[in-house]
């Protein structure tokens, strides 16, 4: 008899775990862009962050394009402070691993990023990216001001009605205003750029010997 694995439930606020009140430390510089992570960054810079399931692959999709001064990787959407990955996995922390895109909006646009992300990963798959199950792999954005949630709800829309004229499913990815972004620890920065072998496949991460 097979019995079926439960479907993922996001925790409420009284059932995160507690974390703690010192951010997680990461290095001065990104291994790749050469640009610091972390504020201030340069006059003129806007801020996405969105979820894509696993963040490794999902960081170097960004700090590929034209126009994006930094990224990195991160938890998001959920309630415990400055929590660990192995916290987020256990999925009390109700946060979602998470890439922060900082981009100049004058070489780069909202919806050009917006069309990398609904591109590289499947949306219609609520709480999950491949094998990786969980609602620390849901698909989400959040956005920074009134006018990115609604060209986020548009591109969502445009999107949809682009899947359901090829048959595939609802999105159900999670569009919100952004709260505290907290970064990852330093080893999953760029970590497809610092470990080459690893890899990354909707979600579905491994690392092959």
């Amino acid at each position: 008899m097979f019995f079926r694995r439960p479907e993922p439930v996001m925790i409420t606020p009284d059932e995160a775990l507690p974390g703690r009140a010192e951010a997680i430390p990461v290095a001065d510089a990104h291994v790749v862009l050469g640009t610091s992570m972390v504020p201030p960054f340069p006059d003129g810079m806007d801020t996405l962050v969105v979820g894509m399931g696993c963040f490794w692959g999902a960081e170097r999709f960004f700090w590929q394009m034209d126009g994006v001064h930094t990224t990195a990787v991160g938890y998001a959407g959920g309630f415990t402070p400055n929590p660990t990955y192995e916290e987020t996995c256990t999925g009390r922390t109700g946060h979602t691993e998470a890439v922060l895109i900082v981009f100049d909006p004058a070489v780069v646009s909202i919806d050009d990023l917006f069309g990398m992300f609904w591109e590289n990963h499947d949306p219609t798959t609520p709480n999950r990216q491949g094998n990786d199950v969980g609602t620390q792999y849901r698909s989400a954005i959040y956005t920074n001001s009134d006018a990115q949630l609604a060209a986020a709800e548009a591109s969502r829309d445009r999107y949809q009605a682009a899947l359901e004229g090829s048959g595939f499913g609802t999105i159900s990815t999670e569009i919100a205003p952004a709260g505290e972004f907290f970064y990852a620890e330093d080893y999953h920065q760029q970590y497809l750029h610092k470990n080459p072998a690893g890899y990354c496949n909707h979600g579905f991460c491994q690392v092959s010997y």
